[in-house]
């Protein structure tokens, strides 16, 4: 068996993507996500930072340069990776138990070791009371809630979340961003997490990615100084408005370009 344990999580050398003859999407992205880090990417709308997560995800293919997840193409390492899409792209004919459980299902995972890995999994995002409803009895952050779950259901080592907080209202926005903290301290996946919202990038992550758009490209890098366990109060601290600021002003510098 090869060791991996020097391996980052994601290598991106040299990545360019155009679809058809259009303008290049991304052009020469160069990124290494080390194993167990949480980044954040942020940009203006179009510079491609969902193209990003569907190229880790195997779900596009670069049009030059390479990408490897764990050493691997992303379309080997697809059993490792979760996606976490803006919708929660639930089953409407489906309780919360059995939308968990899809992907086990899939897996033709034992009834065994389903019904305890559902029970775990509606424990640790809080929805044992509802595991019997339907997605039309759910509001918003429970149907993320739901969502999550069941990306975690196939133990994945990287989770890929595209926006997934970006439709609900700051509150609730706020407390699944502790609560994603929180199962990532327990689970110890990777994340790469895109979003529009710079408060939210820099409270979940250890490192903020900036893309300028026409085309995608890295602009900047951000390491975010702050504490590994992190609570709400924590956004009302000196040092979280830093960087808050920082970057906020670089994501306007790529609006001048």
């Amino acid at each position: 068996m090869n060791d991996t344990a020097g391996v980052p999580e994601i290598e991106i050398a040299g990545v360019t993507k155009r679809y058809g003859n259009a303008h290049a999407v991304l052009e020469s992205i160069d990124l290494v996500v080390a194993k167990q880090e949480f980044i954040s990417i942020i940009g203006p709308s179009g510079c491609g930072k969902s193209t990003i997560l569907k190229l880790i995800a195997g779900l596009a293919i670069p049009t030059s340069g390479t990408i490897r997840v764990d050493g691997m193409t992303p379309q080997n390492a697809r059993e490792t990776i979760s996606f976490v899409f803006q919708d929660a792209t639930l089953l409407p004919w489906r309780t919360v138990k059995a939308n968990i459980g899809l992907g086990l299902e899939l897996e033709h995972a034992p009834n065994e070791r389903r019904e305890k890995e559902i029970a775990a999994l509606l424990e640790l995002v809080g929805l044992k009371n509802v595991a019997k409803s339907y997605p039309r009895e759910l509001s918003g952050g429970m149907k993320m809630r739901v969502s999550i779950a069941r990306a975690l259901a196939t133990n994945p080592r990287l989770m890929l979340l595209d926006e997934p907080f970006a439709a609900l209202d700051e509150m609730s926005r706020d407390r699944l961003n502790e609560e994603i903290l929180r199962l990532r301290a327990e689970q110890n996946w990777t994340a790469v997490f895109v979003t529009h919202s710079v408060a939210e990038a820099v409270f979940l992550s250890d490192r903020i990615v900036v893309l300028a758009p026409n085309p995608g490209r890295i602009h900047a890098e951000f390491r975010v100084d702050l504490p590994a366990s992190r609570t709400s109060a924590i956004r009302n601290s000196p040092e979280f408005d830093a960087i808050v600021t920082r970057v906020s002003h670089t994501l306007r510098e790529t609006l001048r370009q």
